[in-house]
């Protein structure tokens, strides 16, 4: 069951971490060059949008990489201690297969 949680949480972090580096443009638009154009003085300015998107993808990519390493204890494994599964495997007899020959037929120098 927590490994399920894992996977959902790390399918939420995934597709956040994808959107918000489509957002972000290396030459410095995207979405940071379509707020704050007046310049500094306005509220949410290009400054602030670079360093939260900065800080966003930093610690979208740092959980992603915490939640793959944590859910790698949450997988669900087989327990070598059963004593069931012993039992079972040391019931289960085996059946020699039959092996048949081919039949092969030999033609008659008569019949042709």
């Amino acid at each position: 069951m927590s490994y399920n949680l894992f996977l959902v949480l790390i399918l939420i972090v995934a597709v956040a971490l994808i959107l918000i580096v489509m957002v972000q443009n290396p030459k410095g638009g995207g979405l940071s060059s379509s707020f704050g154009g007046g310049g500094a003085q306005s509220m949410g300015g290009v400054q602030n949008t670079n360093n939260f998107l900065d800080r966003s993808t930093w610690t979208l990519a740092i959980s992603m990489f915490a939640l793959i390493l944590l859910s790698n204890f949450a997988i669900p494994r087989a327990n070598n201690n059963n004593p069931q599964l012993e039992n079972t495997l040391e019931n289960i007899t085996t059946t020699p297969t039959q092996t048949t020959t081919p039949v092969t037929t030999t033609k008659d120098s008569t019949n042709q």
